[in-house]
């Protein structure tokens, strides 16, 4: 090989260590641009939005649009809290002052049929009461004092972080109000040689990730909704929490419904421990599970073939494997930013490795769209 094509090869290495290296080094800083960024894909529809607006014979600046969206991101925000801490502390309220011999009498004989039917097979369960079990399985939890220890870590989880969710707003102004300045920066450090397959790239990723979260962002809506209005309809209490958690839980694909369903259940239990079990709540839980169930038989079979095949333009099984491997590396987090990283990953491989056969395969249905 020419010496000159070792010395280009040696500069690409040494840059890419060099990037590495800064990337390791800077990582918070690295994460605030990357939230920024996203948090521009899904405020560049508002900023679009503002700058048709008149006043007169003025228009709306890029630059009053991108603050009128960041005014837009602390009003919704703003309203969530405004909606839900108020429910959440009545909980956490009622929690504090769990009667335990309520939830044993509410659960006493469903406990015992399942004491049985586990001894007919040979399972043996310690001899205990049932409020003892409940008691040191909650009462650790939802003590005041322990709440108030929680609130307190809370609280100074939030003192510590208000730097960096300012940090991440004022670079998503600037991302706002000039849409190619990320684009710009990834050009700077590209090589001459390679600044068109970057700038194909970067297109791309905009593209497949907006749609992506403006279907994220719709999914969290409609799952809302549909939880809290037919929860409300069936006479559930605190129906808008439960639905606005089952629709944050269900970003997590596969787990994220469980872990919704069972919040759902929980609450409905822990608010109603004055009724029957069998005469009422039995029911209320059937209920609450339905509505369940129905939302993600309208979730698996509408909402995310349509956000994740659609919009990544992605096969249904290349999600659910890309889903696991994403698991397997970084759990929960993992599960969540699979999708997105898979995303970027293949525009990637579509510009810079499209020799490769495999990669002709994953980036197939993209060529479909002209993408």
């Amino acid at each position: 090989m020419p010496v000159n094509s070792w010395t280009r090869y040696l500069i690409g290495v040494l840059a890419m260590l060099l990037i590495g290296f800064f990337v390791y080094r800077f990582s918070n800083i690295v994460a605030y641009v990357l939230a920024a960024w996203v948090l521009s894909l899904i405020g560049s529809p508002l900023v679009r939005m503002y700058r048709r607006i008149k006043i007169g014979r003025l228009r709306v600046g890029v630059s009053a649009a991108a603050l009128l969206t960041i005014l837009t991101f602390f009003l919704v925000g703003g309203l969530f809290l405004l909606l839900f801490i108020p429910l959440i502390i009545k909980q956490a309220n009622n929690l504090a002052h769990v009667d335990y011999l309520a939830i044993a009498g509410t659960l006493e004989v469903p406990f015992n049929r399942l004491i049985h039917w586990l001894s007919q097979y040979g399972v043996t369960v310690p001899a205990d009461s049932l409020e003892g079990l409940v008691q040191r399985s909650l009462k650790g939890w939802f003590e005041p004092n322990r709440l108030s220890h929680m609130l307190t870590q809370a609280v100074t989880a939030v003192g510590n972080t208000l730097v960096n969710v300012f940090s991440t707003i004022f670079i998503t102004f600037f991302f706002l109000q000039e849409r190619r300045l990320f684009m710009n920066f990834i050009l700077a450090i590209t090589p001459e040689a390679y600044e068109e397959p970057a700038r194909e790239t970067m297109r791309d990723t905009v593209l497949l990730l907006s749609r992506y979260f403006r279907g994220i962002l719709l999914q969290i809506t409609i799952i809302t909704v549909y939880v809290s209005v037919f929860l409300t309809i069936l006479g559930v209490k605190n129906a808008l929490l439960i639905g606005f958690f089952a629709a944050i839980m269900n970003m997590i694909p596969y787990l994220g419904p469980l872990f919704g369903g069972a919040f759902g259940i929980f609450i409905t239990l822990s608010s109603n421990l004055e009724l029957d079990f069998y005469t009422e709540m039995l029911p209320l839980l059937g209920k609450v599970l339905g509505v369940f169930i129905t939302v993600q038989w309208l979730d698996n079979y509408f909402l995310s073939p349509t956000i994740f095949s659609k919009s990544v333009l992605a096969h249904p099984l290349e999600i659910f494997l890309v889903v696991l491997m994403g698991a397997n590396v970084a759990g929960v987090v993992g599960m969540v930013l699979a999708i997105p990283a898979y995303t970027i990953f293949r525009v990637f491989a579509k510009e810079f490795l499209h020799q490769f056969k495999i990669v002709q395969k994953m980036t197939d249905r993209m060529k479909q769209y002209g993408i």
